[in-house]
Protein backbone atom coordinates (compact mmCIF):
# COMPACT_ATOMS: atom_id res chain seq x y z
CA UNK A 1 0.00 0.00 0.00
CA UNK A 2 0.96 3.29 -1.19
CA UNK A 3 1.74 6.14 1.12
CA UNK A 4 -0.89 8.07 0.00
CA UNK A 5 -3.36 5.18 0.43
CA UNK A 6 -2.17 4.57 3.95
CA UNK A 7 -2.91 8.42 4.84
CA UNK A 8 -6.50 7.88 3.12
CA UNK A 9 -7.68 4.25 4.63
CA UNK A 10 -6.13 6.24 8.46
CA UNK A 11 -8.35 9.26 8.02
CA UNK A 12 -11.43 7.35 7.10
CA UNK A 13 -10.32 5.60 9.97
CA UNK A 14 -10.05 8.35 12.23
CA UNK A 15 -13.42 10.16 11.12
CA UNK A 16 -15.25 6.85 12.07
CA UNK A 17 -13.64 6.49 15.04
CA UNK A 18 -13.98 10.24 15.77
CA UNK A 19 -10.63 10.93 16.68
CA UNK A 20 -10.20 14.41 15.97
CA UNK A 21 -6.18 15.09 16.66
CA UNK A 22 -5.48 12.20 14.32
CA UNK A 23 -7.82 13.30 11.28
CA UNK A 24 -6.68 16.77 11.91
CA UNK A 25 -2.78 15.90 11.62
CA UNK A 26 -3.60 13.60 8.47
CA UNK A 27 -5.46 16.42 6.85
CA UNK A 28 -2.77 18.50 7.26
CA UNK A 29 -0.21 15.97 6.51
CA UNK A 30 -2.82 15.52 2.77
CA UNK A 31 -2.83 19.32 2.39
CA UNK A 32 0.86 19.42 2.10
CA UNK A 33 0.89 17.07 -0.42
CA UNK A 34 -1.31 18.27 -2.68
CA UNK A 35 0.46 21.71 -2.19
CA UNK A 36 3.37 20.27 -3.42
CA UNK A 37 2.34 18.71 -6.50
CA UNK A 38 0.49 21.80 -7.18
CA UNK A 39 3.38 23.65 -7.21
CA UNK A 40 5.93 21.26 -8.82
CA UNK A 41 3.60 19.81 -11.04
CA UNK A 42 4.41 16.25 -10.04
CA UNK A 43 2.93 13.23 -8.62
CA UNK A 44 4.75 12.74 -5.33
CA UNK A 45 6.10 9.38 -4.46
CA UNK A 46 6.56 7.68 -0.84
CA UNK A 47 10.11 9.79 -0.44
CA UNK A 48 8.31 12.95 -1.53
CA UNK A 49 5.96 12.30 1.14
CA UNK A 50 8.22 11.42 3.93
CA UNK A 51 10.23 14.05 3.37
CA UNK A 52 7.05 16.44 4.18
CA UNK A 53 6.08 14.57 6.93
CA UNK A 54 9.78 15.23 8.29
CA UNK A 55 9.63 18.64 7.81
CA UNK A 56 5.75 19.09 9.68
CA UNK A 57 7.78 17.00 12.39
CA UNK A 58 10.67 19.67 12.31
CA UNK A 59 8.07 22.26 12.53
CA UNK A 60 6.21 21.03 15.31
CA UNK A 61 8.71 20.37 17.75
CA UNK A 62 10.03 24.20 17.34
CA UNK A 63 6.41 24.95 17.69
CA UNK A 64 6.37 23.07 21.00
CA UNK A 65 9.52 25.01 22.25
CA UNK A 66 7.59 28.35 21.30
CA UNK A 67 4.20 27.15 23.71
CA UNK A 68 6.73 26.26 26.18
CA UNK A 69 7.30 29.77 26.64
CA UNK A 70 3.96 31.00 26.23
CA UNK A 71 3.21 28.39 28.93
CA UNK A 72 0.68 26.97 26.51
CA UNK A 73 0.33 23.87 28.45
CA UNK A 74 -2.72 22.34 26.46
CA UNK A 75 -0.97 23.40 23.57
CA UNK A 76 2.21 21.61 24.45
CA UNK A 77 0.12 18.16 25.09
CA UNK A 78 -1.48 18.33 21.53
CA UNK A 79 1.23 19.13 19.50
CA UNK A 80 3.40 16.26 21.31
CA UNK A 81 0.20 13.65 20.14
CA UNK A 82 0.37 15.25 16.67
CA UNK A 83 3.87 14.54 16.36
CA UNK A 84 3.00 10.82 17.75
CA UNK A 85 0.60 10.62 14.73
CA UNK A 86 3.32 11.94 12.00
CA UNK A 87 6.31 9.82 13.14
CA UNK A 88 4.10 6.68 12.57
CA UNK A 89 4.01 7.40 9.17
CA UNK A 90 8.63 8.11 9.04
CA UNK A 91 10.47 5.20 9.17
CA UNK A 92 12.17 3.74 12.11
CA UNK A 93 14.12 6.34 13.79
CA UNK A 94 17.31 6.01 14.39
CA UNK A 95 19.35 6.44 17.95
CA UNK A 96 21.72 8.80 18.84
CA UNK A 97 24.55 6.05 18.64
CA UNK A 98 23.45 4.69 15.17
CA UNK A 99 23.79 8.25 13.95
CA UNK A 100 26.82 8.80 15.48
CA UNK A 101 28.07 5.34 13.38
CA UNK A 102 26.78 6.85 10.17
CA UNK A 103 28.58 10.43 11.01
CA UNK A 104 31.80 8.28 11.68
CA UNK A 105 31.80 6.65 8.91
CA UNK A 106 30.78 9.42 6.46
CA UNK A 107 33.81 10.91 7.64
CA UNK A 108 36.72 8.64 6.97
CA UNK A 109 34.79 7.93 3.64
CA UNK A 110 35.25 11.92 2.74
CA UNK A 111 38.30 12.05 4.16
CA UNK A 112 37.11 15.16 6.70
CA UNK A 113 39.69 16.53 9.41
CA UNK A 114 38.65 19.63 10.97
CA UNK A 115 35.28 21.89 11.00
CA UNK A 116 36.00 23.30 7.61
CA UNK A 117 34.27 20.20 6.21
CA UNK A 118 31.18 20.20 8.08
CA UNK A 119 29.10 20.73 4.80
CA UNK A 120 30.91 18.20 3.12
CA UNK A 121 30.07 15.49 5.65
CA UNK A 122 26.82 17.00 6.36
CA UNK A 123 26.01 16.78 2.49
CA UNK A 124 27.16 13.18 2.98
CA UNK A 125 25.19 11.97 5.88
CA UNK A 126 21.56 13.60 5.25
CA UNK A 127 20.57 11.26 1.74
CA UNK A 128 21.55 8.24 4.12
CA UNK A 129 18.94 9.10 7.32
CA UNK A 130 16.70 10.94 5.38
CA UNK A 131 13.74 10.68 7.23
CA UNK A 132 15.14 8.75 9.93
CA UNK A 133 16.47 11.40 12.08
CA UNK A 134 16.26 15.21 12.83
CA UNK A 135 18.90 17.40 11.15
CA UNK A 136 19.76 18.95 14.34
CA UNK A 137 20.59 16.19 15.91
CA UNK A 138 23.06 15.29 13.08
CA UNK A 139 24.63 18.63 13.38
CA UNK A 140 25.25 17.96 17.10
CA UNK A 141 26.73 14.80 16.75
CA UNK A 142 28.82 15.80 13.28
CA UNK A 143 30.26 18.90 15.59
CA UNK A 144 31.34 16.75 18.71
CA UNK A 145 33.09 14.50 15.96
CA UNK A 146 35.09 16.62 14.28
CA UNK A 147 36.15 19.38 17.07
Amino acid sequence: MSMKERLMEDLKYSMKNKDTIRKNTITMIRAAIKQKEVDDKVELDDDGIIEIISKQLKEKKNAIEDFKKGQRQDLVEQTEKEMEILLEYLPKQLSEDEIREIVADTIKEVNATSMKDMGLVMKSVMPKIKGRADGNTVNKIVREILK
